[in-house]
């Protein structure tokens, strides 16, 4: 009989519950937002009603990356289970016996970050706990969230016992990293996709390959070779792509010079064993006149105003040269109000001029329901003039 793909909803807790059920039955659940308006979830639920899987999926989770409608991305049993053992090996703690070990989960369930930390829970990983019980994650000898999530329990106290924590979904500051480990907690980020699951991890020297993964870069994009990669999308497709073995969503990246070469000939071709460093997506790359600028390059520069919490950098349609290079900025705590004299003599000498935003917008960020920036509904915000623009 044909697996049917079951759409869930409820508060985690239940959702361990709902999610195990379906799966003892042989269906693939699929954990949907309780906070999603009629429409999204009558589209979702249009989409996997006459659905038919392909041979071995056992998964849906759903992905919007950073920017556009949510997809279903399909995998097996086994994609993320053969990655459970490397897991567990970075959330170990010899302190805490295996029956006590308990993982926070900030996110919601609809998450793939979540639904994967449930999946491991599931097949004996640490037990899930999320927010809304009484006593919060008190308990929680670990944690696995998003750098947005970490950083508001930190500062709220609310991880007394944590002492690993497993940091993805966006781009982790160095400030809040340094809070952890004060707080006596490891701290290991890493980089990923829904689509690919676990790619490389940063124990705070660098960024490498998640064991059992290999990565290559051709011609400024991050290849993966790895057994944790999805089956593909349900529906529409989305950034996936693959080349036998081998697959890439698009992200940019450089390896570094003293990584090991492995003799390919190729001069657009590197496959090295030493860190990575990513650059961003190449589908949001921003053509202003005759440069091109990758937005998480500048984001990276501007994080480290101390003014600024968090910026999302974008194109802004210009005619005549393209776009403009925008950036809509978070003020950090104490930092009510930016002035664009102020950001432009601080940008001028970080950022090469194509590089420096031209329009500057600020306000709160909107996220999803991971915590990444959703980049789709901040450009449509500063578009729509629906966001404060920076004075001058």
């Amino acid at each position: 009989m044909t697996p049917r793909i079951v759409v869930l909803y409820g508060a985690g807790h239940e959702v361990v519950d709902h999610v195990r059920a379906v799966r003892a039955a042989g269906d693939i659940p699929l954990v949907g937002d309780g906070r999603w308006p009629a429409a999204q979830r009558d589209a979702v639920d249009e989409l996997v009603r006459d659905a038919r899987p392909p041979l071995g999926a056992a998964w849906a989770s759903l992905t919007s990356g950073s920017s556009g409608t949510p997809r279903v991305v399909l995998r097996t049993v086994a994609s993320w289970e053969q990655s459970f053992p490397a897991v567990s090996a970075l959330l170990h703690d010899p302190a805490v016996p295996d029956a006590e070990r308990v993982v926070a989960l900030p996110a919601p369930p609809s998450s793939s970050l979540t639904l994967f930390s449930v999946a491991h829970a599931l097949s004996g990983g640490p037990r899930p706990v999320f927010p809304g019980r009484d006593r919060g994650f008190a308990e929680a000898t670990s944690f696995h969230g998003t750098p947005q999530a970490l950083r508001a329990l930190l500062d709220g106290g609310q991880l007394p016992r944590v002492r690993t924590a497993l940091v993805g979904g966006s781009h982790l500051d160095k400030d809040v990293r340094a809070h952890a480990e004060s707080r006596g907690i490891r701290v290991i980020s890493y980089y990923g996709a829904a689509e690919l699951s676990f790619v490389a991890v940063d124990d705070g020297t660098g960024l490498r390959p998640f064991p059992g993964v290999d990565v290559e870069v051709r011609g400024g994009e991050l290849w993966v070779r790895s057994p944790f990669a999805a089956l593909g999308y349900l529906g529409d497709g989305g950034p996936l792509r693959t080349d036998g073995a081998w697959a890439t969503v698009g992200d940019l990246a450089e390896l570094d010079a003293d990584g090991d070469a492995d003799g390919d000939t190729d001069a657009d071709t590197d496959t090295r064993t030493g860190t990575l460093r990513l650059r961003g997506r190449a589908d949001g790359a921003i053509i202003t006149a005759s440069a091109t600028v990758i937005p998480e390059e500048v984001e990276a520069e501007l994080r480290q105003i101390p003014a600024i919490a968090d910026a999302v950098v974008f194109g802004f349609p210009a005619g005549g040269v393209g776009a403009l290079v925008a950036a809509m900025l978070e003020p950090a705590p104490g930092f009510p109000t930016i002035s664009t004299g102020s950001l432009r003599g601080i940008t001028s000498a970080r950022l090469g001029p194509a590089h420096r935003p031209r329009i500057w917008f600020t306000g709160e960020l909107p996220r999803n329901a991971s915590g990444k920036p959703a980049r789709a509904e901040i450009v449509r915000r500063a578009l729509a003039g629906e966001v404060s623009r920076v004075a001058g």
